[in-house]
């Protein structure tokens, strides 16, 4: 650890944590572009939409990034957060840059999101394990957040050959979902 810190947990779990920071820091700055670049290279109908909601995506992730370096410093670390360091510790693929139609930007960062969302709950369970309630409550927000975006994504496969629900009616989905009825 870099700095001092007071925060009341013990330094090798601070350790973890600024560790853990750091890989979702890193991993948020690859989002957060990766984002922008479907932001900047959709084409195709419902472009002002999508455009809209990357820009929207990408505006969220950038704050949570933010909160991730300023929490690894608050435990006495010291944020890595450049766009070389980002590359290189980031847990997603690289996008793929011949997606230019609206759909394959969609599934790319459904696919992008997804992974983020299941490395913060992973990072929930690691923040309980090591008795931090603060560093899991900011993971909790942030996926909370993260859930939301990852349904708005979500909403533009709908009745896409992507989903392979898009003949399925609202009343078989209640019907699938629905506890069976006691005998």
């Amino acid at each position: 650890m870099k700095f001092p810190s007071h925060i009341n947990l013990p330094r090798e779990a601070r350790a973890e944590l600024i560790k853990l920071l750091n890989t979702c820091l890193a991993t948020s700055i690859d989002l957060h572009w990766q984002v922008k670049q479907a932001h900047w290279n959709i084409r195709g109908k419902n472009f002002i939409s999508r455009h809209e909601l990357f820009d929207d995506v990408a505006d969220h992730v950038r704050k949570h990034a933010d909160n991730f370096a300023e929490r690894a410093g608050a435990l006495g670390g010291y944020a890595l957060g450049t766009i070389r360091l980002a590359a290189k510790n980031s847990e997603l693929e690289e996008y793929d840059l011949s997606a230019v139609d609206g759909d394959d930007h969609i599934r790319i960062l459904v696919d992008r999101v997804s992974r983020y969302a299941a490395i913060l709950r992973d990072g929930i369970q690691r923040c309980a394990d090591l008795n931090d309630p603060v560093t899991e409550d900011l993971f909790t927000q942030v996926l909370s957040e993260v859930e939301q975006d990852l349904w708005f994504l979500e909403s533009h496969l709908y009745g896409s050959a992507a989903t392979g629900r898009d003949d399925i009616a609202p009343s078989a989905i209640l019907e699938e979902r629905s506890p069976a009825p006691n005998a």
